[in-house]
């Protein structure tokens, strides 16, 4: 599963043309006419805004001789410009021109030519969504147990009503390694802790002392159907937190923001979410560093990572200054923990297709027992020692493959 090219043949007709996949941010497209290219599977797709204000999902494979319309990465257009034959598409990616039409037969119905639209495009908390699938149920029972943890994960740090934005534009790079383990790994491998030592010994974290993140209280994780899985804290609320605090500014922003966020939540404040994985290549980490985690499948030995950081839109800039470059050594290609995670993946996917471990199976069997939480869905696990969210991956994967 981790190599064989047939089965990932499979995979991209029936896990990634039949489930929802997050394609992007409204920040990215906040204006008529702005577009952002994006990935589901393999297939490139262009995210826009029309004129009516709605977001848009289209292949950018032109319909007449297949060239890509669109050859930015991001920007503004009034048209899509095939620059092969002329052919143009409108924002909602309806055929609009065609050079010396007279020509063509009258049988000939542009509008029967328009760019190839996903089967439906949905908002949550800021992030775009699409699918390929006209059966898939709405997007919010695809989350299920996740939607309110990833709701308030998405949102500003005060657990308000107000935006976060993609900040800076998107990390790209390939990785030598099946798209399942860096998803696995998202979704909660806590095992793999051990990795990332010399990072936390080296204090590239947003505050003082040994650690890369902020301070985390007890961690907790579990799996909430469809193949999803969390990680939660628990964080006394009395415990001021204490963020950032070789920047003042920054600093103080943060406190008060934790002290708005739990005269609104309350108890809930202390139980948030910090990392999850959507099935099935969506990650999250909503705790500092908080950035989106996309594992594009490029073959079953190889993916596209994707790596968008987001901050709270109202934040005072200095705030954001001070978090772009903590993020950058965290994550993304050149960030310590992400090289940590890069080398186990590679060597793991390496591993994976030796000729003399063909017929060994991997062990996915750790299991600290669970319960249930008032704040947290499912069935909980604590954090060490336990592999439940990775074996609910897989159920979710071997179901959705029809195993």
């Amino acid at each position: 599963m981790f190599h064989d090219q047939e089965i990932y043949e499979q995979e991209l007709e029936l896990i990634f043309r039949k489930s929802w996949l997050l394609v992007g941010h409204e920040s990215q497209i906040p204006n008529v006419g702005d577009f952002f290219l994006s990935r589901m599977g393999e297939d490139q797709v262009i995210l826009s805004r029309s004129k009516d204000g709605k977001a848009n999902v289209f292949l950018n494979t032109c319909r007449h001789k297949g060239m890509r319309v669109c050859r930015y990465d991001e920007g503004n257009t009034k048209l899509f410009y095939c620059p092969y034959h002329a052919w143009s598409y409108d924002l909602n990616g309806d055929l609009k021109g065609v050079p010396e039409s007279e020509n063509y037969p009258e049988s000939f119905n542009k509008k029967e030519w328009g760019l190839i639209k996903v089967a439906k495009v949905a908002s949550f908390r800021g992030t775009i969504w699409a699918t390929w699938n006209e059966e898939a149920p709405s997007l919010e029972d695809y989350l299920g147990d996740a939607k309110e943890g990833l709701w308030y994960g998405l949102g500003p740090w005060d657990g308000g009503d107000g935006e976060v934005e993609v900040y800076g534009g998107v990390q790209k790079w390939n990785i030598p390694c099946n798209w399942k383990f860096v998803s696995e790994n998202s979704g909660g491998d806590p095992l793999h802790n051990i990795s990332h030592m010399s990072t936390d010994l080296s204090k590239i974290g947003p505050r003082e002392g040994v650690g890369r993140r902020d301070p985390f209280g007890e961690l907790f994780l579990t799996a909430t159907g469809n193949g999803h899985g969390l990680i939660f804290e628990k964080v006394p609320l009395a415990k001021p937190r204490e963020h950032y605090q070789l920047s003042k500014i920054t600093s103080e922003y943060f406190e008060d923001c934790w002290r708005r966020r739990i005269d609104r939540l309350g108890e809930k404040a202390g139980s948030p979410m910090v990392l999850a994985n959507i099935f099935p290549n969506a990650g999250f980490h909503t705790q500092q560093p908080r950035v989106f985690l996309m594992a594009h499948p490029n073959g079953p030995r190889s993916c596209q990572a994707w790596r968008m950081f987001f901050v709270d839109k109202d934040a005072p800039q200095e705030a954001k200054d001070f978090l772009r470059p903590y993020y950058i050594s965290y994550s993304g290609p050149g960030g310590m923990t992400e090289q940590d995670d890069m080398e186990n993946w590679n060597y793991a996917s390496e591993g994976a297709r030796v000729r003399a471990a063909k017929d060994a199976p991997f062990s996915y069997v750790a299991d600290s027992g669970s319960f249930k939480d008032p704040f947290i869905p499912g069935n909980v696990s604590k954090w060490w020692m336990t592999e439940r969210n990775n074996v609910a991956f897989y159920h979710a994967w071997a179901d959705r493959m029809g195993y």
